[in-house]
């Protein structure tokens, strides 16, 4: 199983000069479900829009042996799909099939073909019901699972989540996370919730200041009290004593 996703000595820093991610080395696996932990403001987020391109620094990014460029972007894109903080920022047109229908309507598919992603995309989050819903009548759940079918429909290798269970209810994260741990491509989620890292990662990297402070098995790693407090982190409670 090769590398989908390589990361290469990378740094980024904002305009006014804070370094937002420093050295960073990492590579994921196909289907690898990974998790990024780490406190507020370590660079999660910025790591994965470096991911698919959206900011770029110093090193190299390679989605599926690509580069991470503007020469590749396009071709990055079909390879990558990623799930923003706010689904609200993802759910913009009058119905949610007209939603789930826009990227693959802009990869230039056949009409059946359009409509055989997207009713696939919502079977899986199990949203088929309230295609012709307007999003914004959809619960807070809901729209969540929405979003991940807007990037299931272009049908990527990998898929990046910021935050996927923020606001949400306990049966709604239930429900998120259940869909994410179906899921065949590889996922690369950030979180602050150290519970819901420990209940979905296979994999977690640890990101702290803008550097990997560390990186694998889920229970090793976060069961370490004096790791996970140094770097400002609760033991999930099922990796306590």
């Amino acid at each position: 199983m090769h590398e989908v996703l390589e990361i290469k000595n990378y740094s980024y820093s904002y305009t006014d000069g804070t370094v937002a991610l420093k050295n960073i080395n990492l590579s994921i696996r196909h289907g690898e479900k990974v998790v990024l932990i780490g406190p507020n403001g370590a660079g999660k987020s910025t790591l994965l829009l470096a991911m698919a391109g959206f900011v770029h620094g110093t090193g190299q990014v390679y989605v599926d042996g690509l580069e991470v460029n503007k020469k590749n972007i396009k071709q990055i894109r079909r390879v990558i799909s990623c799930c923003v903080e706010n689904p609200d920022d993802q759910l913009f047109m009058p119905t949610l099939y007209e939603d789930i229908a826009f990227g693959p309507l802009n990869l230039q598919l056949e009409p059946e073909a359009v409509r055989a992603r997207v009713e696939q995309s919502l079977r899986t989050v199990g949203l088929l019901e309230v295609a012709d819903k307007p999003p914004h009548h959809l619960s807070a759940g809901q729209k969540r699972a929405a979003a991940i079918a807007t990037v299931l429909s272009m049908s990527p290798k990998i898929i990046t989540l910021d935050e996927p269970n923020n606001s949400l209810d306990a049966r709604s994260r239930n429900n998120i996370t259940g869909i994410i741990k179906e899921l065949s491509q590889a996922v690369v989620i950030a979180t602050c919730d150290m519970n819901f890292a420990a209940d979905f990662a296979e994999r977690v990297i640890l990101i702290d200041e803008g550097q990997k402070a560390a990186d694998g098995d889920s229970r090793r790693i976060m069961s370490d009290e004096k790791l996970m407090t140094s770097h400002g982190l609760e033991v999930p409670w099922k990796y306590r004593n």
